[in-house]
């Protein structure tokens, strides 16, 4: 259990305040923002290699930000992707002019993130690579390896990606490097127990005493399968042998990791490595500078994970390559070319005046606010329920971070004025830099977009409010790519608009047909149940999601129901 916090709000932030104060030799924090900058910050014409994702991984991230690895790191709160804002300011302040690779765990809410940020970055004039970690054998099949999750393999991926772009590899370079080790990269674990999130009294998810699961995830999804305890020589072998299945042809270099993951003993690592090392050995494999130790964790989570990254000429030298970063320390680490540092005189993207909004744009204003305010206490007052439900396939943060993106919103939207485009703008953006990962993207969205579509000077009816909601969710739909009947908030909101459009169509009021329809919404929640998740975290552990409803798409129902009442309590005043 994580003991040692204030308020679990802040946790995040104030590791990041601390760990600045730890390392102040290697790392620069960069102002507003939730990450660093290796000290001096970045180099006038070296590729930058910037990662990134949700805290409770330590050393990843920041503990891998200096010479030879990272040349920035952002973080998103436990288990959750950094939102859009924060990977651009963190991205903008590390980029040295020649481009910028960004680099992070394949989950849904950091490809939304970072893509998202990558555009705004591209749109300055910078060229940005993405390239995400896909090294998780146990979460999609072979044939369908950009579905696999990037566990403790991208620690090996960001070491040969940062050594190239210390060595003066051009931007293309450096992608093709990491692009070629992630490839070459296959990790499996095994979890003895669950981790607590600060401020909670129970795990994420539970092993069985005397059991072990295989094939976990790092954000808390439990394993592919449970099996009895046993001895570590066995535990090697259920580790040794999935790996090595995935071998490519002629290989016999490589570099290996025993990962551990956050609770499991140093001494307990060593032993297990007495075994694995042998049967890797026996199968022909050439260990290169191999290591053992605690190199993605996952808070308190008591497991470990295997992964083998094989190597050619080039990887090699890189693999071997010296490194100086808080965390890991390798040879003599200096600059390989001797770049000066960036000073950058671009100013960043404002966004223009809206201009004077109308009394009628401003009185949707109000009822806007009073709406955000119930969303926010209908989630928080379900937020272990919603929490409950995203553990059984999940990590289990859905209901806490919708309650912190919507306290977020809130104040924002209190703190503004103007009419109902400007304070649902200012609410979206402030949803989606606290909330961070799949959700605080797509719910900062869905709030922009109304708020664009209804704007500063009209006044607000039942037929340009349903439009808005559409295009809202239309734009989701668009920027995550999900399907109906994917198991996502999009099966409880797609129903919703059309049964909006069709009572607003057969004559209702506005109030009669959005309640009508919330209750539609509630129902299709709950249908979810009967479906298998195609997309996200919950894809890889899909038969167990079976019976249990949509977290997303449960609290999309929360959230419309809640809606209706205040629309209907300004009706009345209205009245």
């Amino acid at each position: 259990m994580t003991k040692v916090y204030n308020d679990p709000a802040n946790f995040k932030d104030e590791v990041i305040a601390g760990f600045a104060l730890a390392y102040p030799q290697y790392v620069e924090q960069v102002p507003g923002a939730s990450g660093f900058v290796r000290r001096g910050g970045p180099r006038e014409g070296k590729v930058s290699l910037m990662v990134g994702g949700g805290s409770g991984h330590y050393p990843s991230y920041s503990g891998v930000t200096g010479v030879g690895f990272a040349d920035g790191a952002v973080l998103g709160d436990v288990f959750t992707s950094p939102s859009t804002e924060q990977v651009y300011r963190i991205g903008r302040a590390a980029h040295g002019g020649a481009g910028l690779v960004l680099s992070f765990g394949n989950y849904a809410g950091d490809r939304l993130n970072f893509a998202a940020a990558a555009e705004r970055l591209e749109a300055e004039g910078t060229d940005c690579r993405i390239v995400y970690v896909t090294d998780d054998i146990a979460s999609a099949p072979r044939g369908e390896e950009d579905k696999r999750r990037g566990i403790a393999g991208t620690f090996t991926v960001y070491k040969l990606g940062g050594a190239a772009a210390e060595r003066g590899d051009d931007l293309d370079a450096v992608e093709r490097v990491m692009r070629l080790a992630n490839a070459n990269t296959f990790s499996f674990g095994v979890a003895f127990a669950g981790c607590t999130f600060p401020g909670q009294h129970s795990p994420l998810f539970t092993v069985d005493e005397d059991s072990m699961d295989f094939g976990l995830g790092i954000h808390g999804e439990p394993g592919i399968r449970t099996d009895a305890w046993m001895p570590a020589a066995d535990i090697a072998s259920a580790l040794v042998a999935p790996v090595l299945e995935e071998r490519p042809a002629g290989t016999r270099r490589a570099a290996v990791l025993l990962n551990g993951l956050g609770s499991t003993k140093y001494e307990e690592l060593f032993l297990l490595w007495g075994a694995v090392q042998p049967l890797l050995t026996a199968a022909g494999v050439e260990c290169i500078l191999p290591e053992v130790g605690e190199l993605v964790t996952s808070l308190d989570m008591a497991g470990c994970s295997l992964s083998v990254t094989w190597l050619d000429d080039e990887l090699e030298e890189l693999w071997r390559a010296p490194a100086d970063t808080p965390a890991f320390r390798r040879g003599t680490a200096v600059p390989t070319v001797a770049f000066e540092r960036h000073v950058d005189t671009a100013s960043a993207a404002t966004t223009g005046d809206r201009g004077p909004a109308s009394p009628e744009s401003e009185h949707a204003a109000d009822i806007a606010r009073d709406v955000i305010s119930a969303m926010l206490e209908v989630v928080t007052e379900h937020e272990t329920e919603l929490g409950r439900i995203d553990a059984v396939a999940g990590d289990g943060d859905h209901g806490v971070g919708v309650a912190r993106g919507l306290r977020a919103a809130d104040a924002a939207a209190r703190a503004t004025t103007g009419g109902v485009a400007t304070v649902l703008s200012a609410a979206g953006a402030a949803f989606g830099d606290r909330a961070g990962g799949t959700s605080g993207v797509l719910w900062g969205m869905f709030l922009t977009t109304i708020g664009a579509e209804l704007g500063d000077t009209e006044a607000v009816d039942g037929v340009s409010l349903a439009r808005a909601t559409r295009t809202g969710a239309d734009a989701i739909q668009r920027f995550g790519k999900a399907q109906l009947g994917d198991k996502t908030m999009l099966d409880a909101l797609f129903p919703f608009v059309d049964a909006l459009d069709a009572g607003l169509g057969s004559g209702l009021p506005l109030v009669e047909a959005w309640v009508s329809a919330a209750a539609v919404a509630v129902d299709a929640a709950t249908a979810t149940a009967d479906l298998v998740p195609k997309i996200g975290r919950a894809r890889p552990l899909a038969e167990r999601s079976v019976g249990t409803p949509d977290a997303g798409a449960t609290s999309m129902g929360f959230i419309v129901t809640a809606v209706g009442d205040v629309l209907a309590r300004a009706a009345t005043s209205a009245a």
